[in-house]
């Protein structure tokens, strides 16, 4: 598995892994901590992590209203790993000031990674690559929201 492209199926079996090996008490890298760590915080992927036989290869439809519970999964790591390297440069103190307005990690994540899901569309969108200020510009437009 490519460390930093991984595919659809490495990236989605990387999640089953980590959750079978975490109900059976086995050891977990870093990583699978950080993973299964998210996944308990929603439980309403962990029938869906349960069966991967069911799920591997299933599509996910946003505009039938069903959001991708593996893309969800990802994005929470992604917005985890870029706070703790701080990049783009200023999201750590971004995300500090999301956890003192909600005093909840997984609100204070959602808001980040709407905003890195935002920028990813935009990217997509204007064939353009990932535009950190305007990432920041959505960022710090959440931590003025009531």
């Amino acid at each position: 598995m490519s460390l930093y492209n991984p595919s659809r199926d490495q990236a989605r079996q990387f999640l089953f892994d980590a959750w079978a090996k975490f109900k059976q008490n086995a050891p977990l890298t870093d990583l699978e901590k950080i993973a299964v760590e998210v996944i308990q915080m929603h439980t309403e992927y962990h029938a869906i992590l349960d069966a991967p036989e069911r799920h591997m290869n299933k599509q996910y439809f946003p505009e039938m209203g069903e959001t991708n519970p593996f893309l969800h999964i990802s994005l929470h790591l992604s917005v985890i790993e870029q706070v703790s390297i701080n990049q783009p440069i200023g999201i750590s103190d971004v995300y500090a000031k999301l956890l003192k307005k909600y005093s909840d990690k997984h609100l204070a994540q959602h808001d980040l990674l709407e905003c890195l899901a935002e920028t990813i569309w935009h990217s997509q969108r204007n064939n353009l690559p990932l535009d950190s200020a305007h990432y920041l510009n959505l960022l710090n437009q959440r931590i003025g929201q009531a």
